[in-house]
């Protein structure tokens, strides 16, 4: 089934409606039993504690094997429509867990994930453009690829579509009908919910037991186009395993007539096979998907597993995603803050969102907008700093100077180790990503402070080397660094992709060879000034575009790598900046030279140049022998209000004429008496 295809998140949360204390039916409803993992032997225990849907509280996580091979299956999405941030928080959040399943506990993982490639909502949409269902599911599939690789999500293992499985998800609804959990009705198969809950040891709806009844999220589970199949169910909670076809719709042949496959039977199907022909049982250790899938979808899927295989824990450990909310409201095109994630890669970097996401537990709701970037990017910003200044640091200390550890140095590399326990203890409690950011922003500081302020001759290359080392493994095992490619280097650290030591070398041979030719001119000609500027060239623009950012510092300058798009970022709003402040100025002198050309006017001349607000109108079309406004621009006598108005401008000009002729040191005296306001 597929994750968060919703276009609106419904208005309750799936944690409120966890948290709601219910009666239905006149009982109370209680989670049931969880049966931990329990291997012969558990070769492999991390210590990781998750929060397990389940049971609603974080368990001890053992693999069915007890060794550290993991089996995982993920909802994957349903492709009719462009991938929006929704999809976002679900996929990357669960690739941070499992680069941290892998990279930081060292577990093999077998993940299986969904494509769900016919339901309604394809239906309807592949009619409404007039288009094959598959050109139109195989076009949004390959985009929401694209996507995952633009947010340097890692792919599945395994990856199913369900027009792939028919044969598969036939066979498997047979085989639920024969063990007593369905039936047919008019061309349709429905599983019935009350049958499987009168069964030995079976549980429905483990997820969220308080939702059984909900006829709302019911409906909506069977779909648009089933509604009106609803009359041929035993029971309202009965739901469809395969679908009785419409006119029109795409279909597959079936012992019970032509159809396709209900919401939730996909997912039991292709889990099940995947998982029995890789591993040798249908059942696994996690299963994930978003929040607002937990009932149906979810309770639908195990119970249908659980009727099939007979088993009656298909999945150990249940994880959920968080809703995610855009400037505080649920993401819909009616409120028009409806985010694809190609339009937020336009605004933001695939690192920044993924940090985004760290600086939040992986199950709580997260808000995406300004408040919430803002200090992500500060991070950001930490972080990189850090990496130019360590690099800097590093450049001029080799083993060959002191290597005496002082109590500076003892002190940070003392901080390191215990900053290490602290960043496996969070990430042992139910991946605590948040607290892992602060550990390490607490050590990018005491670094930085050790750099700065320790005296010259005491500090030591190497223990800001294990700092910057170990920050940057653990960025790199949640997904800061990008995707990882398959192969061996080329084994010439100083060839890159093929690339030759000259390749490397030419851009910045040509640019130090103009530097020098223009310096050498300057020289010739003693332009000290010109030398300076050049300088400054060369630092502001020849080497921006090869990636090299150089500060100059009292003590001397300092290159730092950095992206040359950035750097050319930089420069171009540097430039901007220069560009503003230079009109503002220039604006700012053309307006003194304004005022200071109509402080040379004389009150009469002054009060006739006046013009309305179009530019061009006179504001006064008749004056007395004095100067002195009598008629509006309708030529129409002055009130008294307006009078006054005049007086007022006529005698502030006279101060200001005044004033000037003071200034030129003109002997002439006005020729205009004093006029009364």
């Amino acid at each position: 089934m597929a994750e968060n295809d919703s276009e609106a998140a419904t208005t309750n949360t799936a944690e409120e409606n966890d948290a709601k204390a219910s009666s239905c039916g006149g009982r109370k409803t209680t989670l049931p039993p969880w049966n931990k993992p329990g291997p012969a032997t558990v070769q492999f225990n991390t210590g990781l504690k998750v929060m397990n849907s389940l049971t609603r509280q974080k368990e001890d996580f053992v693999t069915m094997s007890g060794s550290r091979q993991l089996t995982w299956y993920m909802c994957g999405p349903t492709v009719y429509a462009e991938s929006h941030m929704g999809h976002a928080r679900t996929y990357l959040g669960f690739d941070i867990i499992r680069r941290i399943l892998e990279k930081h506990f060292g577990y093999d993982i077998t993940l299986v994930m969904n494509v769900t490639d016919i339901d309604d909502k394809i239906v309807e949409r592949s009619a409404e453009r007039k288009m094959d269902h598959l050109e139109l599911t195989r076009h949004f599939e390959q985009e929401f690829h694209k996507d995952m690789r633009n947010l340097c999500v890692a792919p599945p293992t395994v990856v199913t579509r369900v027009t792939e499985y028919m044969k598969e998800i036939v066979d498997y609804v047979q085989q639920i009908i024969d063990r007593g959990f369905a039936y047919e009705s008019n061309g349709s198969v429905y599983f019935q919910v009350e049958a499987f809950e009168n069964a030995p040891n079976m549980h429905y709806c483990k997820l969220s037991p308080e939702q059984i009844h909900n006829a709302a999220l019911l409906a909506e589970g069977e779909g648009k186009l089933t509604q009106e199949f609803a009359s041929e169910k035993k029971s309202p909670r009965d739901f469809a395993l395969w679908k009785k076809a419409k006119p029109g719709e795409p279909v597959w042949e079936s012992p019970w007539g032509p159809g396709r496959p209900g919401w939730h039977i996909e997912c039991s199907v292709m889990a099940s096979d995947v998982l029995q022909k890789l591993t040798g049982q249908p059942n696994m250790d996690i299963h994930s998907g978003g929040i607002d899938l937990k009932f149906p979808h979810h309770d639908n899927e195990m119970a249908q597993a659980e009727a099939h295989c007979g088993h009656n824990q298909w999945v150990n450990y249940f994880v959920h995603a968080g809703h995610l909310h855009i400037r505080g409201l649920k993401m819909s095109k009616s409120l028009k803050n409806f985010i694809t994630i190609q339009q937020a890669l336009e605004i933001n970097t695939a690192r920044q969102i993924r940090l985004l996401f760290l600086r939040h537990r992986y199950n709580a709701p997260m808000d995406y907008g300004d408040d919430t970037m803002a200090p992500t990017l500060d991070l950001e910003r930490k972080f990189v700093e850090f990496f130019h200044n360590a690099k800097a640091f590093l450049r001029n200390r080799t083993l060959k100077e002191n290597q005496f550890w002082s109590e500076q140095a003892t002190g940070l590399q003392k901080l390191l180790a215990e900053s290490q326990i602290k960043v496996d203890d969070a990430l042992k409690d139910d991946f605590d990503t948040p607290m892992v950011l602060t550990i390490l922003s607490d050590l990018v500081k005491a670094t930085n402070v050790y750099m700065e302020s320790s005296a010259e001759n005491e500090k030591l290359g190497l223990v800001v080397m294990n700092v910057a080392t170990y920050i940057t493994r653990i960025l790199s095992l949640l997904g800061l660094n990008g995707l990882e490619t398959i192969g061996l280097s080329s084994g010439d650290d100083s060839a890159s992709g093929g690339a030759s030591r000259e390749d490397h070398l030419a851009p910045v041979l040509d640019a130090l060879m103009a530097f020098r030719s223009a310096v050498r001119d300057k020289a010739r000609n003693k332009d000290l000034t010109g030398i300076l500027e050049l300088c400054d060239h060369f630092r502001d623009e020849a080497l921006v575009p090869l990636g090299v950012r150089l500060e100059d510092k009292s003590d001397g300058s300092v290159w730092k790598l950095a992206n040359p798009a950035d750097l050319l970022r930089e420069m171009e709003q540097r430039n901007s900046e220069i560009e503003r402040k230079a009109e503002e100025k220039a604006a700012k002198e053309a307006e003194a030279a304004k005022k200071e050309a109509l402080n040379k006017l004389s009150p009469a001349d002054y009060m006739k140049q006046l013009k309305l607000e179009d530019g061009t109108t006179p504001m006064y079309t008749q004056f007395d022998h004095e100067g002195m406004p009598t008629h509006d621009s309708n030529n129409e006598e002055l009130n008294k209000n307006q009078k006054k108005k005049a007086q007022k401008l006529f005698k502030t000009q006279q101060g200001k004429y005044e004033k000037f002729l003071k200034s030129e040191g003109s002997n002439i005296a006005p020729s205009l008496g004093d006029v009364g306001v």
